[in-house]
């Protein structure tokens, strides 16, 4: 799942930077405030990455696409990129955990499958 949801994060790292510089040009706030937020987004994406796995890593993950869909109120592309971005962490989470039990039978499978080594001598 991890790698998967780290996908996404990346992506969309760099969309909300790319939507920085539209709502730049194209919306009434300072750029100080346009480069605070997106900065402050950019970053969490980036952080998020490496807490996937712990408690509540999921549930900020969702707070983040919920953000990226209401950042459509400045860049309103935004509404249809974020709900894009939305889907695939759905789909990171959803499939990230079915590859990851997956891969717990197999590796259980494997486990149970070998017989013991003998002692060298």
């Amino acid at each position: 799942m991890r790698t998967l949801c780290a996908s996404t994060l990346i992506g969309e790292f760099f969309i909300v930077g790319f939507a920085g510089l539209v709502a730049m040009r194209t919306s009434d706030l300072s750029v100080t405030t346009v480069w605070t937020v997106s900065g402050i987004a950019m970053v969490l994406c980036v952080l998020l990455c490496g807490f996937l796995t712990r408690p509540g890593g999921v549930q900020l993950g969702w707070a983040l696409q919920i953000a990226l869909i209401a950042s459509g109120f400045v860049v309103p592309t935004m509404f249809f990129l974020g709900a894009c971005f939305a889907a695939l962490w759905w789909a990171s989470v959803h499939f990230g955990k079915k590859i990851d039990e997956a891969k717990a039978r197999f590796a259980e499978q494997a486990g149970t499958e070998r017989a013991p080594e003998p002692d060298a001598v």
